[in-house]
C-alpha cells in the first residue's frame, strides 16, 4: 500500500508536571490543522495548540516522524517532553 500523510491538530493542557496533550484532532490538510490548531489554542482550558503531520504506511503501521507545521500559545521549544 501507498504512504499517505494525516494532518492533525493536538490542543496543550496544563498537567501536575506542566502541560499535556490533549485529543488530537485529524483534519484534511495542512492549512485545516494550522486554523484548527489556532482555534484550539484559544479554548478556555488550552495552554496551547500543534498543528503536524506524520506520514507512512497504515497497513505497515510504521510511521515517520511527525513535522511541526505550526504551534501557538504555551508551546515548549522542546516538544519531546510530551
Amino acid at each position: 500500500m501507498s504512504e499517505v500523510t494525516y494532518y492533525v491538530a493536538l490542543p496543550l493542557v496544563p498537567s501536575d508536571d506542566g502541560i499535556a496533550p490533549g485529543e488530537a484532532v485529524e483534519c484534511l490538510s495542512a492549512n485545516a490543522a494550522v486554523m484548527r490548531a489556532e482555534a484550539l489554542s484559544r479554548k478556555p482550558g488550552h495552554v496551547g495548540a500543534l498543528a503536524f503531520s506524520r506520514t507512512g504506511d497504515p497497513s505497515s503501521g510504521e510511521f515517520g516522524d511527525a513535522k511541526l507545521i505550526r504551534k501557538f500559545g504555551d508551546v515548549p521549544d522542546d516538544l519531546s517532553a510530551l
